[in-house]
């Protein structure tokens, strides 16, 4: 065989070849990663004041949410609380809470564990102070419902003592009833 027929066969067979396999390119599916957006939560509180001379709380609040993912959320709450005082000389303290926190869904991406910080500034017109707000909480949420179970201390709010003296720092325990919805 001369050179020019082996190359002739080589090219063939090569030719042949390519049209012989029928080659697909497999797709790939696509990761789908979770829409990361904002949600917006309109909610009404009421508690019960853990310290003298308040003994309850009623409030309502919006709550900003950005989900990072589908378990972890920032989130930023503001509204007005208004602490009942229990006797009838005394005055109420109406506060305005700014707070930033960070969510994490724990079970079924439904119930959750939330931790809060800020500033509760004091708006009732005898008491003009700013105060630490510290609020850790337990909750259940859906698509559109949100309810939870929350602990809400002010550092440096005052209160009554058992001896009738002033302390500093007022705690009450709540539950929030939120409506929420994608923004």
């Amino acid at each position: 065989m001369k050179t020019t027929e082996k190359i002739r066969i080589v090219l063939v067979l090569a030719i042949s070849m390519m049209f012989a396999t029928n080659s697909n390119a497999q797709e790939t599916p696509t990761a789908t990663n979770y829409d990361q957006g904002f949600r917006l939560g309109i909610g009404l509180n009421a508690g019960y004041a853990a310290h003298d001379p308040y003994k309850m709380a009623l409030g309502a609040d919006a709550r900003l949410q950005y989900d990072l993912s589908k378990r972890y959320s920032l989130t930023l709450t503001t509204g007005f609380t208004n602490l009942f005082v229990s006797k009838v000389d005394g005055s109420d303290l109406g506060l305005i809470p700014a707070k930033l926190g960070f969510k994490a869904f724990v079970w079924n991406d439904q119930f959750y564990v939330m931790g809060e910080a800020g500033a509760a500034f004091a708006v009732t017109n005898d008491y003009h102070k700013t105060s630490l707000l510290l609020a850790p909480s337990i909750g259940y949420a859906s698509k559109y419902i949100d309810v939870s179970l929350h602990y809400e201390f002010y550092n440096d709010f005052a209160r009554l003592n058992n001896n009738g003296s002033l302390g500093k720092g007022v705690g009450q325990v709540g539950v929030r009833l939120a409506y929420g919805f994608e923004l």
